[in-house]
């Protein structure tokens, strides 16, 4: 799981607290803030690290835009990829960018090649509630190889809060929301699908994350480790 992790609901933005908590609910929204996860493959052996940090922000009107820096390292420390991708928070909402579902181990396979990539932003309210249904999510990345064109796809689907529940990490315990999601991915002739649950507490933002197989058996886990504001 440590070069698949596309879906980090990590939307951190905003140029003053007072200013950010306005703009959503579930992020501490200051600059430089930095969240550090560590992954888990599906026997809890930990495959590396990925450390978050808000970068930019700018706010227009009712309108805030922010920069997300990404770094992943493997388990003996060794960086292994690094990128970025934006977000935004207007009114009751916060939008990431459709890019972040991307699987990173695909930007560093085909780094150097052509790629057209399209989509809709994952979108997060700031209204969660058990029984929620929240709006689909999908990019699409068009590679050029030589004259060979390779489309893979992403679809995050069935959206919905389950439930609230509190998280332990090492970071701390954070009562939480639970976003249930299908997420299904095509390349080429070969479709996978992969479901997952993000746990999201107020003021912090993703707490965990899970994925399954078709049995419904988790094959990697992704928590919160660390967090500074």
């Amino acid at each position: 799981m440590k070069k698949t992790i596309f879906l980090v609901g990590l939307v951190l933005v905003m140029t003053t607290i007072a200013t950010a908590q306005e703009c959503s609910k579930y992020y501490p929204m200051i600059e430089g803030a930095t969240l550090q996860y560590t992954n888990y493959n599906k026997k809890d052996k930990p495959e590396g690290v990925a450390t978050y940090k808000v970068t930019h922000v700018e706010t227009s009107g009712d309108v805030t835009n922010a920069t997300m820096a990404i770094e992943l390292k493997d388990e003996k420390g060794k960086e292994i990829y690094k990128t970025d991708y934006s977000f935004k928070c207007s009114g009751n909402m916060v939008t990431i960018d459709y890019e972040s579902l991307v699987p990173s181990s695909m930007f560093e396979q085909y780094e150097g090649m052509e790629m057209d990539i399209s989509g809709t932003d994952i979108e997060l309210p700031n209204d969660l509630s058990v029984g929620q249904q929240l709006s689909d999510a999908n990019v699409t990345v068009k590679i050029s190889m030589g004259g060979i064109n390779m489309n893979t796809t992403v679809d995050m689907v069935n959206r919905k809060v389950e439930k609230q529940e509190s998280v332990t990490t090492p970071a701390g315990t954070f009562n939480c929301y639970v976003i249930y999601s299908d997420n299904m991915m095509k390349a080429m002739m070969v479709k996978q699908s992969m479901p997952s649950r993000v746990w999201y507490a107020e003021g912090v933002g993703m707490i965990k994350q899970e994925s399954y197989n078709k049995a419904g058996k988790s094959i990697g886990t992704t928590v919160l480790t660390a967090f500074s504001k």
